[in-house]
């Protein structure tokens, strides 16, 4: 689950990291106020969307008076914000964050991710921020430090001292930045967050540290017991199918094919996309029905498919092992009849009581195609479309 960056901001505060003094505003006339309020004569105005590059894409500006921040204001409030991160319908934008200017001497880099090989939090940190860190990664991949943490100490003040002497860092610097790295950490690990990112962490012209841009993540299957963080969730910046796919306990990414899918298992649906693409079809998602598919949950996985007008025809690949075929031929013979389904339907059954379920699927009268194998369902998936088409 993400955050706005004005909540991950608010967050990291309260674990010690100096951010600048700044606003919320859901309007242009709120802008200007937010900017009364804070003083000074130089102010940033910021998008609030779930994604990075918002700069370069015209969502963050410098403003020098309360005129010009509402007129850029009104022009980002209720529009559809694209950056290198967004698809091409971008993120809308309904909030602003209002800050007063920082004096930047320089900028670096921070970030807390779980490094899956060591099976520790690391550290990743640059003297060169403000970039992406994977454009960091490419052109001057010897700027980045790397650190893990001990997850049976935490982070120890002298790998802190550490880090901030390879960073460059002097002075009181080092004793600033020790307190931002162990207080980004305890944000990290008592939040069960799954990254913190700091970009740029920049140093002022008095040498002080302060966030001037964060980003946090968290772990949606740690929410249960997180539920201040599960409260800042906004829903306007999330795909609505994947939305109500996770209400209803599915694992749904939307794609930009047109071969729905509903596949048991992230592997098998990893492989089912890449058997599509080689008999040259495009998939329209990623669903990952689960264990324990009953037939109504096979129907709200065709429902959620189904939510994508780009589907042309549904591809259900089932290796059933917790699952049971015949539970899941029930839920597509019901969820052909219950929705009206016109569109192709490839049904690909292995595994647990496979034979009852190609009964079911047989004897129900209906058009659905039946396959033995995942590369015949690929293949099956793909020669359905033209006669959709036509």
């Amino acid at each position: 689950m993400d955050i706005h960056e004005y909540q991950a901001k608010e967050i990291l505060a309260r674990f010690g990291v100096p951010v600048p003094r700044g606003g919320l505003a859901y309007s242009p006339e709120q802008a200007g106020y937010r900017a009364r309020e804070l003083g000074g004569s130089a102010w940033v105005v910021k998008a609030q969307v779930h994604s990075g590059g918002r700069g370069a894409a015209g969502g963050v500006k410098l403003c020098r008076d309360e005129h010009e921040i509402a007129a850029f204001a009104a022009t980002l409030f209720g529009k559809q914000l694209v950056t290198r991160q967004t698809d091409a319908n971008g993120k809308g934008v309904y909030r602003l964050w209002v800050e007063a200017a920082s004096d930047i001497a320089q900028e670096l880099y921070l970030g807390f991710v779980l490094d899956r090989k060591s099976e520790r939090i690391m550290i990743v940190a640059s003297a060169q921020g403000g970039i992406d860190i994977e454009e960091l990664a490419e052109t001057n991949p010897d700027s980045l430090v790397r650190m893990t943490i001990d997850p049976a100490t935490g982070l120890a003040e002298f790998q802190a001292r550490e880090l901030a002497f390879r960073l460059g860092l002097k002075g009181g610097q080092i004793a600033q930045m020790v307190t931002i790295l162990r207080a980004c950490y305890r944000a990290y690990r008592d939040l069960d967050a799954v990254m913190v990112e700091v970009n740029p962490l920049v140093v002022k012209g008095n040498g002080d540290l302060v966030a001037l841009d964060a980003k946090m993540s968290f772990d949606t299957n740690a929410m249960f017991r997180q539920a201040a963080v599960a409260e800042l969730r906004d829903r306007s910046q999330e795909d609505p199918r994947e939305s109500t796919a996770g209400d209803h306990g599915l694992a749904y990414v939307g794609l930009t094919g047109d071969i729905g899918c509903i596949i048991n298992g992230a592997g098998l649906a990893m492989a089912t996309m890449d058997m599509i693409h080689l008999a040259g079809g495009e998939p329209a998602n990623f669903l990952d029905i689960g264990g324990g598919a009953s037939p109504e949950r096979v129907v709200r996985a065709f429902q959620t498919v189904l939510a994508d007008r780009n589907v042309g025809v549904v591809l259900v690949n089932i290796f059933a092992g917790i699952n049971r075929c015949d539970w899941v031929a029930d839920g597509v013979v019901t969820a052909y009849r219950q929705l009206e389904l016109t569109l192709p339907v490839v049904v690909r059954l292995a595994g647990t009581n496979v034979e009852a379920g190609r009964r079911i699927i047989e004897q129900s009268g209906l058009p659905l195609i039946s396959v033995g194998t995942l590369a015949d369902a690929a293949a099956a998936a793909v020669a359905a479309r033209p006669a959709l088409a036509a």
